[in-house]
């Protein structure tokens, strides 16, 4: 089955981009026909002469940044997006989602739900679509909510799983908070699941483990596509009988998310280097999957600085901090993909630990397993955990907590309104993610 990804603005064309690169990269190289035919089968379109092409739509109010990714994907040699698959204008959204999903959506949706229709129709069977966007500027988050409207009202049977790159904490834009407050309270109500990357954190994998000394943002979006592509790139589940699983999207929205109030995905990978130290690193499963437990109980987003003081609670009376941070990180459910060699041989015990989950779902429901014996983008041996746990709710809280602040002084206001966005909307969207913070809050 197969993936429509729909690119939205500058992070997500370039974030895709990467991604299919990633994807490309490893179907071709891959030692097994059956994995790189599943792959391609997923992600791209092939011709009678063998040519690639990525089931992606391409949308920017801007055409620079597609024009690139396209001219960069034709120059790699192996794959390439479709003559026809894009759309931009001339002017952007100013970093406003008002204007983005007030304006731009509504004034170009007939264009860009036909250039979805087109890929879909493309598809032998449809596993969903994957939005990629930012929810720190205009277009990627006002035009990407918009368009993931869209999708739910025109595939309401198809699975949505929106992919959103959180930004710096520090600050890239101003009014950053107004739009991932925005961004993130209407994707609940249309999303089956919401996968998120922190830019913070990245940026800490491309320093302390990949040892970039200038990291710009291809080296960002670089460590984003590989955890993502690691994620959705064929593996065998307990009950495949060694047949690939046919919907990724689907099986991965019905493993993580069991309550809609739970659709937060937060994705680790193990291990990180540089590519010229990979061929001259061995790693084990026991090490590697020890480390990868210890980073999901202390709350660690990378294999460096983990706080192994922390331990799963031995009772009820576990102190427990609401935002997630510095106590034990409860989980809702998991899922555990190992790449690679020996991959069968892994003892993955530590996991199915009911200490590790919420009281109200056996461990043998909250904990699903994927494994391939073919590596990953030339790691040996790989595991990714995507999480659905309380991890995601720190920087959420803060969040919500400086866009509050913004608010109460209603600070740049005019600029929503303007575009037809009132306080009201603020208002009920500052509600629905108290209520998402709430419900991680008491995750027990």
């Amino acid at each position: 089955m197969s993936i429509v990804t729909v690119q939205l603005g500058q992070c997500g064309n370039q974030v895709g981009q990467e991604l299919f690169d990633i994807i490309c990269s490893d179907a071709v190289e891959g030692q097994r026909k059956t994995y790189s035919t599943c792959s391609c089968e997923r992600f791209f379109r092939q011709s009678s002469h063998g040519e690639l092409t990525a089931r992606a739509v391409l949308i920017d109010m801007e055409p620079k940044v597609i024009s690139h990714s396209m001219t960069k994907a034709a120059k790699s040699g192996r794959w390439r997006y479709g003559e026809h698959s894009h759309f931009s204008q001339k002017q952007g959204s100013g970093n406003n989602w008002a204007n983005g999903f007030c304006v731009h959506g509504p004034r170009h949706r007939d264009v860009v739900e036909e250039l979805v229709r087109q890929e879909v129709e493309c598809c032998d069977r449809l596993a969903g679509f994957m939005p990629i966007m930012s929810v720190a500027g205009g277009t990627g988050s006002g035009v990407g909510t918009y368009v993931t409207q869209c999708l739910r009202d025109i595939y309401p049977t198809s699975f949505i799983l929106n992919h959103l790159t959180w930004p710096y904490g520090t600050g890239e834009v101003i009014v950053q908070n107004y739009n991932s407050v925005l961004t993130l309270a209407h994707l609940y109500q249309l999303s089956d699941a919401i996968v998120v990357h922190e830019n913070d954190t990245v940026h800490r994998i491309c320093s302390q483990l990949l040892n970039i000394k200038h990291i710009s943002f291809s080296d960002i979006n670089r460590v984003i596509a590989h955890q993502l592509g690691s994620v959705l790139q064929p593996a065998l589940s307990a009950d495949s009988h060694r047949v690939y699983s046919r919907n990724p999207v689907g099986e991965l929205v019905s493993s993580l998310v069991c309550h809609p109030e739970y659709k937060l995905l937060g994705v680790c990978t193990i291990p990180n280097m540089p590519s010229s130290s990979i061929a001259y690193s061995t790693f084990s499963w026991p090490g590697l999957l020890k480390h990868l437990r210890q980073m999901l109980i202390s709350n660690s987003k990378m294999e460096e600085g983990i706080d192994w003081q922390v331990r799963p609670p031995s009772g009820s009376g576990w102190p427990r901090n609401p935002t997630g941070g510095g106590s034990f990180n409860t989980s809702l459910a998991n899922l555990l993909i190992l790449r690679g060699k020996d991959v069968y041989s892994a003892e993955t015990g530590g996991f199915e630990d009911p200490a590790l989950y919420t009281s109200w779902l056996l461990p043998e429901q909250a904990l699903t397993m994927w494994k391939s014996p073919v590596s990953f983008n030339k790691y040996e041996k790989s595991a990714t955990l995507v999480s659905n746990s309380q991890a995601l709710l720190r920087p959420l809280d803060d969040m919500v907590g400086k866009a509050w602040n913004m608010f109460a002084s209603r600070a740049y206001m005019h600029q929503y309104i303007k575009f037809g966005i009132s306080e009201e909307d603020f208002l009920d969207s500052f509600t629905s993610l108290e209520q998402v913070i709430s419900s991680y809050s008491q995750l027990c």
